[in-house]
């Protein structure tokens, strides 16, 4: 088991999949802190502010207003400071270029956002138990 709190930074714009995602989180054994930012924008603003805590994981929705989720997987990929931060794409987009696009900007998993309730909790539950309690985390590096 890890010694310390994983840090999960969530970039969701919709409200009802932030809660459910925050909801299936606080019931792991050992919950993450959890950040949450609405937009890509945000995202990158958030990871490069001076003192910012560096996740554990970053679970990227695709469509969101500002930038999205592929112009935001494409500058962290591109950023040699958070391109080791396991990146899940986490959408409702089951389209195969979507699938494609994010594995070659190297996302680390892509994963469709299930439908029903009980589903998209175990979905959430069992990223994070594989990327924060089974998977080493990265050496804090701030």
């Amino acid at each position: 088991m890890q010694s310390r709190v994983p840090v999960v930074l969530l970039v969701e714009d919709d409200p009802g999949d932030v809660l459910m995602i925050t909801e299936a989180f606080e019931r792991v054994e050992r919950p993450p802190v959890l950040h949450r930012v609405g937009d890509g924008q945000e995202a990158l603003e958030f990871l490069r502010r001076p003192g910012a805590p560096q996740p554990d994981l970053i679970l990227l929705d695709l469509n969101m207003p500002r930038l999205d989720g592929r112009g935001t997987l494409a500058a962290l990929k591109d950023d040699p400071v958070l391109r080791a931060v396991p990146v899940v794409v986490f959408t409702t987009s089951d389209a195969e270029a979507d699938v494609l696009s994010s594995y070659q900007q190297h996302a680390n998993a892509y994963v469709t956002k299930p439908i029903d309730l009980a589903s998209f909790e175990d979905v959430v539950e069992r990223i994070e138990r594989f990327y924060t309690a089974t998977s080493a985390l990265l050496p804090v590096q701030r």
